[in-house]
């Protein structure tokens, strides 16, 4: 197997046999990118400071799975809804027979493996460690790995070339392409089985080498996306890889949740996701940093879903602390009464039940108050008013304050970037 020499600045140029030479490099304004960078890592340290409740735990863990199953799923062409996906995720994976579903169900498959594959080598660098030093948290890449990925990926999925783990080899009257003229044009990536080899054995040998490796893990994880995506090995699945291979660097460097998390971002931003691939691509035999611009994209993805994972951490541990108060409450001599309580669990499991008077015509509203006035049902809800449980706005619809002002999802001005 050929060995490659990378550049002590992160170069590497592959004369492969039939689709001519292919450069990888860091290619990164570094200057233009730390402010963005700095964000992002202060940014996901106050969400980590966040205290580790089993509440918030276990809400993050489903939460995040759904989204970026269903997002990277959408952005592949699945057409599951992220309700759907989160029924196929909660239900027995044998059950999963139609091609949505298995899609769905691979894709949790590969979400595990990679985790597991960054908590084995976790603890294999904790044992190679000398004594006192402490280990690298760069993930080294294997092609094995990348292969077997991508096998539980596309397991049992309709391709009529694509063979699980296996790279593709383009008969000669048939051509790949990626991507389309509404995104930034269309890229012929290397098409026979030679080449591909050849480049995905380089690509692994300049990702593991000492620049890249050095690299902060907010510019190494995207740039490994990109040029996996450049080879583009595979008949199928090729983009779900890359950006599990993305998220495995990630992961391994410390972020929890937010690697896969930011695929929401990517399939929000589509056409810049997209567009960015070509431009970039295009620019590299004009411009000394042509890889800035997807780089800073991935920044500016991080920045905005750790920004929105810190804020839905917060409501979480805000109605936490709610039903903390509510019980509180419950337990004293003039608190709240069962009929409140009642009121209080429903809203907040149906919080469209506040809306238009629907709680009135719920049976189990008018059962706690079948042999009541209407004045006490006034006194009720203005009692919950009163302790700042409830609110109503100016159409009259009640909504639970867990806490004020209200927790939104955050929406960072780095999504204004003009990529």
């Amino acid at each position: 197997m050929a060995t490659f020499n990378v550049t002590d600045n992160g170069l590497l140029r592959v004369e492969t046999y039939r689709s001519g030479p292919m450069v990888f490099q860091i290619g990164l304004d570094l200057d233009a990118l730390e402010h963005f960078r700095v964000l992002a890592e202060h940014a996901y340290a106050r969400f980590a400071s966040i205290p580790r409740i089993p509440a918030l735990t276990e809400d993050f863990e489903h939460f995040v799975m759904v989204s970026a199953i269903h997002s990277t799923d959408t952005i592949e062409g699945g057409d599951l809804t992220a309700e759907q996906t989160s029924s196929v995720l909660d239900a027995d994976p044998a059950t999963a027979q139609k091609e949505a579903e298995k899609r769905v169900v691979n894709l949790r498959t590969a979400y595990r493996l990679a985790e597991d594959y960054v908590a084995g080598l976790s603890d294999t660098q904790s044992r190679q460690a000398p004594a006192g030093q402490k280990k690298s948290s760069a993930v080294a890449l294997d092609e094995m790995m990348i292969r077997d990925l991508h096998g539980v990926i596309t397991s049992n999925l309709s391709h009529k070339d694509n063979e699980p783990g296996q790279y593709r080899n383009n008969p000669k009257n048939r051509m790949t392409r990626v991507g389309s003229s509404d995104h930034g044009g269309i890229y012929t990536p290397p098409k026979c089985l030679d080449d591909i080899k050849l480049l995905m054995g380089a690509f692994i040998d300049w990702a593991n080498s000492d620049p890249i490796i050095s690299l902060p893990p907010l510019y190494r994880a995207p740039l490994i996306h990109y040029y996996f995506e450049r080879i583009h090995p595979f008949w199928d699945g090729n983009g779900r890889v890359g950006r599990v291979l993305e998220a495995i660097v990630l992961q391994s460097a410390g972020f929890r949740y937010a690697p896969y998390a930011l695929w929401r971002y990517y399939l929000d931003n589509l056409h810049a996701y997209f567009t960015l691939f070509n431009t970039c691509r295009l620019s590299e035999k004009k411009e000394s940093h042509p890889n800035t611009g997807f780089v800073r994209f991935h920044l500016a993805a991080a920045i905005n879903t750790i920004n929105r994972l810190h804020d839905r951490a917060n409501a979480i541990v805000a109605k936490y602390l709610f039903d903390s108060h509510v019980h509180h409450l419950s337990a004293q001599k003039k608190g709240l009464n069962h009929r409140q309580y009642v009121i209080l669990d429903r809203l907040s499991s149906h919080p469209d039940l506040g809306i238009d008077g629907r709680m009135a015509s719920q049976p189990w509203y008018n059962a706690i108050y079948k042999k009541l006035t209407p004045r006490t049902k006034m006194r009720d809800v203005k009692k919950l008013e009163d302790f700042g449980l409830i609110q109503r706005d100016k159409n009259g619809a009640i909504r639970i304050v867990y806490a004020r002002p209200p927790i939104e999802l955050a929406s960072s001005p780095l999504t204004t970037v003009s990529f």
